[in-house]
């Protein structure tokens, strides 16, 4: 109970947050229409290539465990040194050691969403030890103690006028507003933070099994200067994350970059093959990476949700979602946010944590046609609905400590009771139809409906068997 009046207290916060409102509604726009201008302009065959890419991520995943062992042996063979954990407790307790060991006091990070699951810096800080963000959205967060509100663009929530007041007010820097200058002012920040570099950490967009590389994306370079300048580095993987080939990598590479921020490319493509070698002058002498799973098996076992791992976090589901751009990432409590973030989580951390952002979806169905990996992002959504209230076969971990709401379940199996008749179902509209004059006129006034008809206009329902949708045959479907 305490934990749904949160959720609802928050949501409400976001909504009446204009300021956030009017960045994220901007923001969102902007990436849309890059995406789309560039698809139209660039690609000849985008669906095709979508195709594609599931293709690659399907084949990688139902190989995984070959993948995994192909991709260990031939890093190992180049001269990383690998790391397997089960959980986000055990990545974080890896780095630890790794830093003890190294006697190394605080860590330079590129961009992670990985280090964000599992919350590294939080655990670090518990034990004495500093992680510092490098990339710039990430860097606005963490001088505002906060997650992040989007899997690609930090801190998307915030425009230039508030950036130049957090510079201003936690760096002590000129009051500035303009691009040039606030990059000018982090890049001053963060080269004093890069001179004293001993260990850096970044995430991994892909690993290849059969080179045993990894690759990284960005666009600011900090991720190459967190990889290539300090001694140690280390790289946080989710096992998902491998793939087979470079062909294969580099499908996915052109679906992510143009779905995310409506680029053809990034600045920054980094493909590490290993530590330096004897007769190379830099870069870093010991390579780490770390292969978790936190709960990933799972996912993958079962029927429902194993297609939500193909998952290559280019963020345009959450572009495209309307829920997402009316309360933001922070609005679902969540490490990720957004369509992908209604499935992933409770699969990742609970469904019993996580359940109650089910309800942050309109079913519009943008996402599944957006997703550049084709998810059906939606139809999940309604697996995972249909698990919260107890009538699936095979529910997301947490299932066990669900306290069911009696009344949600009743009006779920009252609607599956319906759906599935279809003379209830008729009686059921027509009766919507008859009602639907005096929801128009005192709706607002009503339990339940007026707090709904505070964010929503109600249509016109008119339901006439004449006027009933005929298909392709010229059937009617009553």
């Amino acid at each position: 109970m305490n934990t749904n009046q949160n959720k609802e207290n928050v949501v409400n916060e976001k909504l009446n947050d204009t300021q956030m409102r009017e960045n994220l509604n901007s923001a969102m726009h902007t990436l849309q229409t890059n995406r789309a201008n560039l698809i139209e302009k660039r690609f000849i065959d985008w669906q095709g290539l979508r195709q594609k890419g599931k293709n690659v991520k399907n084949y990688a995943l139902s190989t995984l465990n070959e993948r995994l062992l192909e991709f260990e042996k031939n890093a190992t063979k180049n001269g990383f040194i690998i790391h397997w954990a089960s959980s986000d407790n055990e990545v974080c307790e890896i780095i630890y050691k790794l830093m003890i060991e190294k006697n190394i006091k605080k860590i330079l990070k590129g961009k992670s969403m990985a280090s964000e699951e599992i919350g590294l810096n939080h655990y670090l800080k518990e034990k004495g030890l500093i992680a510092t963000e490098t990339d710039l959205g990430e860097v606005i967060i963490q001088l505002l103690n906060e997650h992040p509100v989007h899997i690609v663009v930090p801190a998307i929530h915030k425009n230039r006028y508030e950036i130049g007041e957090i510079f201003h007010e936690k760096l002590n820097a000129p009051l500035e507003s303009e691009p040039e200058k606030l990059n000018k002012i982090a890049r001053d920040y963060l080269r004093e933070e890069f001179k004293v570099l001993q260990l850096g950490l970044g995430g991994v967009n892909w690993g290849i099994s059969k080179e045993g590389a990894i690759w990284m994306l960005e666009n600011e370079g900090n991720g190459r200067m967190c990889t290539t300048v300090a001694d140690i580095t280390i790289n946080v993987c989710g096992i998902e994350k491998i793939v087979e080939t470079f062909e294969d990598a580099a499908t996915c590479d052109t679906l992510l970059v143009p779905s995310a921020t409506g680029q053809f490319i990034t600045n920054y493509n980094n493909i590490i093959t290993g530590p330096r070698k004897k007769d190379e002058l830099d870069g870093p002498k010991e390579c780490h990476i770390i292969l978790f799973d936190n709960h990933r098996t799972n996912m993958l076992t079962n029927d429902d949700y194993y297609e939500a791992l193909r998952c290559i976090r280019c963020g345009a589901c959450m572009n495209f979602c309307p829920v997402y751009d009316k309360i933001g990432g922070h609005g679902y409590r969540a490490v990720y946010p957004g369509p992908i973030g209604e499935v992933i989580s409770p699969n990742l951390f609970g469904i019993d944590r996580y359940g109650e952002n089910l309800t942050l979806c309109s079913l519009c169905e943008r996402c599944s046609e957006v997703c550049p990996v084709k998810i059906p992002l939606a139809d999940l959504i309604r697996k995972l609905r249909r698990d919260k209230v107890g009538d699936g076969d095979n529910p997301p971990i947490g299932f066990e400590n669900m306290h069911f709401d009696k009344y949600e379940k009743f009006a779920m199996k009252g609607f599956k009771n319906a759906a599935t008749s279809g003379f209830k179902f008729r009686t059921a509209i027509k009766s919507a139809a008859i009602f639907n004059s005096i929801i128009q006129k005192n709706g607002k006034k009503l339990p339940v409906i007026k707090n709904w008809l505070k964010f929503k206009d109600l249509w016109e329902f008119d339901y006439d068997l004449n006027k009933a949708i005929k298909n392709e045959e010229g059937v009617i479907y009553e």
